[in-house]
């Protein structure tokens, strides 16, 4: 997932999770495996714990960044050989799809697992710490990786389904280029299906507890640079030129407004002014200055009605001052956004392998790029507690961060119940 520069920021209990934790805790539906509710749940990859953790480790001593992805790739590759699926290559650069067919149902689904890792120095102690100096699978996806392959190993040996299960290993999650380059590639035209699924670990919720919602899950993520160019000179002499910093200042505050007045109150926005650089001197003021930041929105028509506010702003603070403001918006990650039919199939089979299951859990302001997988083909996206103590309930993206071994059976265990169920017709949906 991803934050201002690629990869989602978890911060420890913001808001938003203290609703979501308060949902899975009060208001969510408590299931057993196969319907009853309460009890203790069923776990169809318990048997693979052992293995899972072994190659969650292997990944994680040996993360790798973007595209280069050359030992991971490989590794996933070879797994899914030995599990006796149909392996292709190559896609998206280093992406690797894995096909298993079984019978002769129609249908299809792609389960998404993203690989990469972050430029993050690991500051952990523990044994499987990361061997690579810089390179740290700091967001979870060693574990995302780990739980695809389990779902894949269990339903190639007994999977109980009938159609095709397509298995979709992403590079460059991070700085969201992967998905793009993967459909760019022809992975829906090669291997076309019916639906696709991903997921996320999140920091902070109980192991076993999953989450998803009909519609907006994640926000579009857009960076901006506004570039002023007024006239600089001497401290003591400000009446002879127009001040940069005084203009770039009034515009920072004027930015707030965006969201506090501009947009529909109903509607969710963050507009984030996050560097303010000039080229004055101690004794010199400035003629230029370039403010940089971040924006979230939840629909592409908010993330417009956001750059066209912005730009009307700018443009009118530097014509009060008499100087230039130019403006560029970019918008990295789309909003992703859940087809209503693809997050009831994932809530319910949720519901049958876990006991804490929130199928209209609110929104999240960050960004995924799986958002372009969910705008090709109809799609959902799913979070999953990583756990709430230690290394575990570290915000995503921290050094210190580490995904939950304990997640691997639930993780997998999903997997096998939506591709089971998706492919067998049983959920109404």
């Amino acid at each position: 997932m991803t934050g201002p520069s690629g990869g989602l920021i978890a911060p420890e209990l913001t808001p938003d999770l203290q609703v979501l934790t308060i949902r899975l805790e009060r208001n969510c539906e408590i299931r057993q495996g196969g319907g009853k509710k309460g009890g203790p749940v069923m776990h169809k990859t318990e048997n693979l714990r052992d293995e899972m953790i072994g190659w969650r480790h292997d990944f994680h001593r040996h993360p790798e960044l973007e595209f280069d992805l050359d030992h991971t790739s490989a590794r996933v590759a070879e797994l899914l050989r030995g599990f006796g699926l149909e392996v292709h290559t190559a896609i998206g650069q280093t992406g690797v799809v894995g096909v298993l067919q079984k019978g002769n149902g129609p249908r299809s689904i792609a389960i998404r697992a993203d690989m990469d890792a972050l430029p993050i120095a690991e500051a952990n102690g523990f044994a499987h710490r990361s061997a690579n100096p810089g390179k740290m699978h700091a967001c979870g996806h060693d574990g995302h990786m780990t739980m695809a392959l389990g779902a894949a190993k269990h339903l190639a040996e007994t999977g109980d389904f009938s159609g095709r299960a397509v298995f979709v290993f992403q590079p460059n999650e991070e700085f969201g280029e992967g998905a793009a380059a993967m459909i760019a590639d022809g992975l829906f035209d090669r291997f076309p299906v019916d639906e696709v699924f991903g997921i996320h670990n999140i920091p902070g919720l109980a192991v076993g507890s999953f989450a998803t919602r009909a519609g907006p899950i994640t926000a579009a993520e857009s960076l901006f640079e506004i570039e002023i160019t007024a006239r600089g000179g001497h401290a003591a002499l400000p009446h002879m030129g127009v001040d940069a910093i005084t203009v770039g200042a009034e515009l920072v505050g004027a930015l707030q407004t965006i969201v506090a007045r501009k947009l529909d109150p109903a509607q969710n926005g963050v507009v984030s002014v996050t560097e303010f650089v000039t080229d004055g001197r101690r004794n010199v003021l400035p003629g230029r200055a370039t403010l940089r930041g971040d924006c979230r929105a939840l629909t592409p028509d908010t993330n417009t009605a956001i750059e066209a506010a912005m730009r009307q702003i700018a443009a009118g603070i530097a014509a009060a001052h008499g100087v230039t403001a130019t403006v560029s918006y970019n918008t990295l990650f789309p909003p992703t956004i859940n087809a209503p039919q693809a997050a009831r199939a994932a809530t319910e089979a949720a519901k049958r392998i876990a006991n804490v299951v929130d199928g209209d859990c609110p929104p999240k302001l960050f960004s995924e790029d799986f958002a372009h997988m969910a705008a090709a083909v109809p799609g959902a996206f799913v979070l999953m507690g990583n756990g709430v103590e230690g290394s575990h309930a570290q915000p995503l993206h921290s050094a210190d961060y580490d995904f939950n071994d304990a997640a691997l059976v639930p993780g997998s265990s999903f997997w096998v119940a939506l591709v089971e169920q998706q492919l067998k017709g049983e959920a109404d949906v």
